[in-house]
């Protein structure tokens, strides 16, 4: 099996910084095009349901802006430069995001952190990468942090 296009969830956590590691490493074996993806998450309690709040649509791009530059920061600049490689940020409900973009980019294998929730925080939250695994049309990866 081989992987052409590499797709590597991540939210600047530790968890997300060693699943790039291993997404860099696996685009540099198959000489794959590596894509960077971070999820913005909506600002509105998805619980409140009376109150239709939107956020003006240059905030909204300002901020993708400030996480795309964090994102050349903090990840493009550890990439091999001969690496292809493709920086993206999404707004909305994380893991239908990741699930569209998947489908969009025709993705071979997607890469995430783990993040062990456990209790309240798994009923509230859910698990993006248990959704992920479940429903994703590609190949996936967990990378679990050394202890």
């Amino acid at each position: 099996m081989t992987f052409k296009r590499i797709l590597c969830c991540v939210d600047f956590s530790s968890n997300s910084e060693n699943a790039f590691k291993v997404a860099m490493d696996m685009a540099e074996k198959y000489g794959a095009t590596l894509h960077l993806l971070h999820v913005l998450p909506p600002v509105v309690n998805p619980l409140i349901t009376d109150i239709n709040i939107a956020i003006p649509e240059a905030s909204s791009t300002a901020l993708v802006q400030k996480v795309e530059d964090r994102m050349q920061e903090v990840y493009a600049k550890k990439i091999n430069p001969s690496m292809n490689h493709v920086i993206s940020v999404k707004d909305g409900h994380v893991s239908s995001e990741i699930l569209n973009y998947l489908l969009d980019e025709t993705i071979d294998l997607v890469i995430l952190g783990a993040y062990g929730l456990s209790g309240v925080e798994l009923v509230l939250f859910g698990s993006v990468a248990k959704r992920i695994a479940h429903k994703a049309p590609c190949s996936v990866m967990i990378v679990r942090e050394k202890k």
